[in-house]
């Protein structure tokens, strides 16, 4: 039997904030340093488990950073996405709906640490809502994944079509339609459709823009905006428009 082809797709280590000098008004918190220096750690601590695990299976794996993304996805049987949901967001990107995906939220918000410094500055670290594991149960989720006793969860995306045309990424969290210019103001018309029912007048808007999300993308910007969260499986769409 043919070993498994795994991806493992890595959050890089760019995105963390450089540690700023000690003659730097932002190194007045020393907390602060080591809080940045500390995630950094423990996402590098994570990436080196989830290899050393990988390493030790029947499997056929290889590393990539996600800025190294550049074509779909297609030799893999898993992805193993390593970071946050943004890494898992942007694998979304490059796969069509064969090939499951793993999250490892590879640095989880510790909720004592976010009460000892909120007065200071703010804590928390990342959500993870789509990932279904962390370095603590890693190798026991990816054991019920290999052995088929876990099951992956079909999560609805958005398609785009631009001037007729359909475009070629599907849009897992949300989309929004606006301006270039945030100062500026949108100007669009838009007609909801449905199977069950006949297309609804056509609505004139002028406002910041309209978001439109799904049920994955119900607990980001649409929850931040006002909307509310969605069962994460549901099919449904949650649109908002936002005046001036």
């Amino acid at each position: 039997m043919a070993r498994r082809r795994v991806l493992l797709l890595l959050k890089p280590f760019d995105v963390y904030p450089p540690r700023p000098s000690s003659s730097s008004p932002r190194a007045a918190n020393p907390k602060v340093l080591n809080y940045l220096d500390d995630r950094c750690r423990v996402h590098k601590d994570t990436i080196n488990f989830c290899q050393s695990v990988l390493q030790r299976k029947s499997l056929d794996w290889k590393p990539l950073l996600r800025n190294h993304l550049s074509h779909p996805m297609c030799n893999a049987d898993l992805v193993i996405t390593v970071g946050g949901d943004g890494t898992l967001l942007q694998a979304s990107h490059f796969l069509d709906g064969s090939i499951p995906v793993l999250g490892v939220n590879s640095d989880p918000t510790r909720l004592e640490e976010v009460d000892e410094l909120n007065d200071e500055f703010d804590a928390t670290r990342s959500t993870g809502y789509l990932c279904a594991a962390t370095a603590g149960n890693f190798e026991q989720v990816l054991d019920e994944i290999l052995e088929g006793h876990k099951h992956p969860t079909e999560l609805a995306r958005l398609s785009v079509n631009l001037h007729g045309q359909q475009l070629s990424t599907f849009a897992l969290n949300d989309i929004l339609v606006s301006h270039p210019c945030p100062a500026s103001v949108s100007r669009f018309s838009f007609r909801i459709k449905s199977e069950c029912q006949r297309s609804l007048h056509l609505v004139n808007c002028r406002s910041s823009g309209l978001r439109v999300s799904t049920a994955a993308g119900s607990t980001a910007a649409m929850l931040s905006a006002g909307g509310f969260p969605m069962p994460i499986s549901s099919h449904d769409l949650q649109y908002m428009r936002s005046f001036r």
